[in-house]
């Protein structure tokens, strides 16, 4: 997720022929939005998705897994927003989403706390609001879906201490998005993984989740110490990146590289893995077709989800990725 912002417009994807917002009164309590919104399968709703940034490759699949899922149900109107990771203009799209009447929310949030506050009143007003990937502060939503950072972080630590460097060495960390919550859990997961077992962290930079940047800030982090060995990337992106830059410098064989995210697509990080690029990656399920499934429970079954839905990981190696890719494209 580089730090450039391109005029592109707003991407409004039309799933139904008509739409029917319900109004919605401010009843200031959430968690009983289920029955408010609910008008079973004869109704007709709209949903909104507000996205940080479809720049990366991953958040570009979460909308397509939403569209593609929402495609079952002609009940359903999808209308998607780019925050184009501009904090400001999530919370824009998200005010124009309720301006529109919208039935259900769905958001992957930017940063957590400059979107906590319209979360909390799109939730307060009765609309239904599902959390992607990303977290807000306090609860104040129908239910959060995503799977556990911290424990893909602390395998990856796990992973780079047991079979890249088990003897120990020198690394650099790439971030993403520093006020984004998977940026400090897989940190904080990843330092726990490697803890005790002789690992330095020479350096951490941002790279903001976009491969440029990782590329750009590796390439930096490459002239400045040339005694790396190995990589932590926290998404897969960003690790390409840093592999390009090393490739550039001549120390492609010399540096290991591990990412996140495992999607299953020719440019994903199970290719990258299969062709050597990377040394592991971690898949992290976009949660689309769960939040669609969500909706459909919330607004047509008129049931009430669980807070959180946690989404199942799996660590890809040359070892797997063939197979895993193959099972990501059934």
């Amino acid at each position: 997720m580089s730090g450039k912002h391109f005029a592109i417009p707003a991407l409004v994807l039309v799933l139904a022929a008509t739409a029917c917002g319900t109004t919605h009164e401010n009843s200031g309590q959430g968690a009983t939005t289920s029955a408010a919104a609910c008008k079973g399968a004869e109704g007709k709703y709209t949903i909104g998705v507000s996205q940080a940034n479809v720049g990366e490759p991953y958040r570009k699949q979460m909308n397509d897994d939403i569209a593609r899922a929402a495609k079952q149900y002609p009940q359903f109107t999808v209308n998607f927003a780019d925050a184009q990771q501009d904090n400001s203009k999530q919370v824009t799209d998200v005010e124009n989403f309720l301006t529109q009447r919208i039935d259900l929310l769905i958001i992957s949030p930017n940063e957590a706390t400059p979107l906590t506050g319209v979360v909390k009143k799109a939730y307060d007003k009765g609309i239904p609001v599902l959390v992607l990937d990303r977290k807000v502060d306090g609860d104040a939503y129908t239910q959060w879906i995503g799977a556990d950072n911290v424990d893909i972080g602390r395998q990856a630590g796990q992973y780079m201490a047991d079979k890249i460097l088990p003897q120990g060495g020198k690394i650099a960390e790439i971030r993403g998005l520093a006020g984004s919550t998977p940026a400090k859990e897989r940190q904080d997961g990843f330092a726990k993984g490697i803890e005790g077992r002789g690992i330095d962290i020479v350096t951490t930079v941002d790279g903001d989740w976009l491969r440029e940047k990782g590329q750009q800030q590796a390439d930096a982090v490459f002239k400045a110490h040339p005694e790396i060995q190995a990589v932590y990337s926290q998404n897969d992106p960003m690790a390409e990146g840093a592999y390009l830059a090393a490739k550039a410098a001549g120390l492609a064989q010399k540096i290991k590289f591990i990412g996140i995210d495992g999607l299953p697509i020719p440019p994903g990080g199970i290719k990258a893995v299969e062709a050597g690029r990377l040394a592991a990656t971690f898949v992290y399920p976009t949660g689309g077709r769960e939040a669609v499934a969500s909706a459909k429970s919330i607004l047509i079954d008129c049931a009430k989800p669980a807070k959180t839905q946690m989404l199942p990981t799996q660590l890809v190696t040359q070892a797997n990725a063939a197979e895993m890719y193959a099972k990501g494209n059934r």
